[in-house]
């Protein structure tokens, strides 16, 4: 695998909606060691479907560099895994994403309930790409199926495992089971990813010490928070994070996001896109609430940056830690 001479990686998960090439870039320059697109209908890209597409750009965008496809037909997702090749350094597959219409149509998750086929969907990918494929699960769909899933895996050739240790029904209720990722930690020799409730440099931490996973992956708790790959990548090399995130810093990288959002996807998407983000950023400062209705009511660059300098002179960032994922 890439990151066989990097010693506990950190990467950044898929996530819909969220990790598009601008979030991508910043994670990137916080220290994340791999960030990965959100999530690549297979069956969309063989129909050659626009917006899709957009989804796969990576100009600028620093290697390795990961590509989330899913589907349930593996001659499909053998074909799309062949297409994006060439763009990217690392191949994973989806087999945990718990949304309702997806779930639905036999894909994401419900791939948990249907080892067969998730194995013939492995190994398709698999013998189509040279690049290394990975396959990101959760716990299971209603029981525990990670371990025997995860040991198909392996038999299939995928390089690496992420485990969310959440069952696919809870969605982000409750809290996400360390003993569930140590069992498949056990039964596997390829390295397993863990994932989920990761909000802070103590609880990546807690995680690779509680599970012996090989590496982390963050998922919400980088929203309006790349900052904290930084924070993890410290606190693994001493124990302590030496550097801590001012509101400034963040502020006038939230100001970048949108900038880069709307220079990537043009003033009205690209509005719409980061209003959500700006909310997360302003999360915890005084007058967030109202902040964040008038980023949602914004319609311009302009407006978003004359809300955050009001936010620069009047906020008060104070860094809650204590939620999960």
């Amino acid at each position: 695998m890439f990151f066989e001479n990097i010693n506990t990686p950190v990467f950044l998960a898929p996530l819909a909606g969220i990790t598009d090439l601008p979030f991508r870039i910043i994670c990137r320059e916080y220290g994340a060691d791999m960030c990965c697109t959100e999530m690549i209908s297979a069956k969309a890209l063989r129909f050659g479907d626009k917006k899709t597409r957009q989804l796969l750009k990576t100009d600028g965008e620093t290697a390795p560099r990961a590509v989330q496809l899913f589907g349930s037909e593996p001659s499909v997702m053998a074909s799309a895994a062949k297409e994006v090749e060439g763009d990217f350094d690392v191949i994973d597959i989806n087999m945990g994403c718990p949304a309702p219409k997806i779930v639905k149509n036999g894909e994401g998750s419900a791939l948990m309930k249907n080892p067969a086929l998730a194995g013939k969907i492995i190994e398709a990918v698999v013998n189509a790409v040279k690049l290394p494929v990975t396959v990101k699960m959760r716990r299971g769909f209603e029981s525990e199926s990670c371990v025997k899933l995860s040991k198909i895996a392996e038999e299939c050739g995928a390089a690496a495992i992420t485990v969310h240790g959440r069952y696919a029904t809870q969605m982000y209720s409750g809290r996400s089971s360390l003993e569930a990722i140590a069992k498949t930690v056990e039964a596997v020799k390829i390295p397993v990813i863990g994932n989920g409730d990761i909000f802070s440099a103590h609880a990546a931490v807690k995680m690779l010490k509680e599970t012996g996973c090989r590496g982390i992956c963050v998922a919400r708790g980088s929203l309006g928070n790349p900052f904290i790959f930084r924070e993890i990548k410290e606190y693994l090399a001493s124990e302590n994070v030496t550097t801590k995130t001012t509101t400034e810093e963040k502020l006038n990288t939230a100001m970048r996001h949108a900038e880069m959002l709307v220079c990537e996807k043009g003033g009205k998407i690209g509005i719409l896109n980061a209003r959500k983000h700006m909310a997360w950023y302003v999360k915890g400062m005084r007058g967030a609430a109202e902040y964040k209705k008038r980023f949602y009511a914004a319609n311009t660059l302009d407006e978003i940056k004359q809300i955050l300098q009001e936010v620069k002179l009047y906020g008060n960032y104070e860094a809650d830690r204590s939620k999960t994922e």
